[in-house]
């Protein structure tokens, strides 16, 4: 079965979500590897967002339980953050309500800002992060592929993907009041990653010409090249901040690249600006919040953004949620239907068999021919055929149960049912929410 760990901007602080983007990239590779639970794991880490996805070999719910206090202890001690706030920040999603969450949250319904652009890019490089560690499994590819689907569908097909909005965005629409002339600034972009290439394009959208850009790791020189932009080395990068208006951190670095000495030794550079905005869109956090305290400095970071994120556009919200409904509502009809294939399947064995047999009889006693055969054959296919499509509906109804019960009265087919995969029941609310506290008691 599924399951999901998650905490995100609504019930996890944004020092918490920082930790956990911290060393959290081995864990879920150890995990699959060692825990008798967990057979698969995809992790979605951003800036507003930490959760694990896993799919737990045990059914029963001391397994689901182990596995969820296993997972919460590793992530734990792997970040450095303290088990008990991870603990207590965590909500675990268990069935059908995994689909539902994780198709909202690839179509933007679930972040800070609703409809953000790079949350669909994000799952999709997490599963392919999975892939790449051996950690994904058969069950998660096809969440994971439907999700991406769905996340498609609502950019093409709502107006909440038309509005292409982000959290790039947002950042600069408050860096609006700070701006004489967008066209005039000169902008320090820091990192080259997939946020500075959105950042990048929201810049030139506003009529920046003057941007320049440092990369940590080395890789500026390749990416100014691609984007038509000035790189500047590592002994240059205190003379480009001193040389710059706003500066834009977005790196992947899991240390800080900017902190008050930089800024305190750009102010001794010839004609160094006075004034500049740092805008930090790096999780880990890119920049030391101690740059607030620089005189001319102001820090806009992921955490006061966070705080302006504008209304929801209601309407295009409301369509989007219907078309995700829509949609997690046919895959959990599509994993319904699957339940009942042992038992279609059992049943077309055990009719053909019986055919194979008379057949045999007949050709022995030489009252057999091939057209007779190839018309028994048919009759067959089409007596199976009412059956096999009433099994997936009363699936999709929620009775499979009822099938399985079926086909072992009626022919006494009982290793059908036996080769069923049950997943028993976590302790759970009607959402499907719950607690590490219920896992916990549920295991005593």
């Amino acid at each position: 079965m599924l399951i999901c760990l998650t905490a995100n901007h609504r019930n996890a602080s944004f020092d918490l979500l920082e930790k956990l983007s911290v060393g959290t990239a081995d864990v879920a590779k150890n995990l699959v590897g060692t825990s008798d639970f967990v057979q698969g794991a995809v992790v979605l880490a951003t800036c507003n967002r930490f959760e694990a996805y896993l799919d737990i070999d045990e059914p029963l719910t001391a397994g689901v339980s182990l596995a969820v206090e296993e997972a919460a202890e590793s992530f734990g001690a792997a970040s450095g953050a303290d088990v008990g706030e991870l603990r207590d920040s965590l909500t675990v999603l268990c069935g059908d309500t995994v689909a539902d969450h994780l198709f909202a949250v690839s179509s933007g319904l679930e972040s800070v800002v609703v409809g953000e652009d790079e949350i669909a890019g994000q799952v999709r490089r997490a599963l392919t992060t999975a892939r790449v560690e051996g950690t994904t499994s058969s069950d998660l590819e096809r969440l994971f592929q439907r999700a991406s689907h769905t996340s498609r569908d609502v950019k093409t097909k709502t107006g909440l993907g038309g509005a292409g909005r982000s959290l790039v965005r947002l950042a600069l629409d408050l860096a609006e009041s700070r701006v004489t002339d967008w066209a005039a600034t000169r902008v320090l972009l820091v990192g080259t990653g997939q946020y500075a290439r959105v950042t990048l394009a929201n810049l030139r959208e506003r009529g920046v010409t003057d941007i320049r850009v440092f990369s940590p790791s080395g890789r500026a020189v390749v990416f100014a090249a691609k984007q038509g932009l000035e790189p500047v080395a590592a002994d240059g990068y205190v003379e480009a901040l001193a040389g710059s208006d706003i500066v834009i951190t977005c790196s992947t670095a899991e240390t800080v690249v900017l902190d008050a000495s930089h800024l305190h030794a750009s102010t001794a550079v010839p004609g160094a600006f006075t004034r500049r905005l740092v805008i930090d869109l790096g999780l880990p956090r890119n920049v030391d919040p101690g740059v607030a305290g620089v005189a001319g400095a102001e820090l806009l970071d992921l955490e006061t953004i966070s705080l302006h994120a504008p209304l929801d556009e209601l309407n295009a919200e409301s369509d989007a949620r219907a078309l995700v409904d829509r949609a997690a509502a046919e895959y959990r009809a599509g994993k319904a239907e699957a339940e009942v294939t042992p038992a279609v399947v059992a049943l077309r064995a055990h009719l053909f068999d019986l055919l194979d047999a008379e057949i045999a009889r007949s050709q022995s006693n030489g009252s057999s021919s091939e057209q007779t055969e190839r018309a028994l054959r048919h009759l067959v296919g089409v007596i199976l055929h009412s059956p096999s499509v009433r099994a997936r509906e009363l699936a999709r109804e929620g009775r499979a149960d009822e099938v399985f019960a079926a086909v072992e009265t009626l022919f006494g087919l009982g290793g059908a049912a036996a080769s069923r995969a049950a997943d028993a029941a976590a302790p759970h609310d009607a959402s499907g929410t719950v607690s590490l506290d219920a896992h916990r008691r549920a295991h005593r």
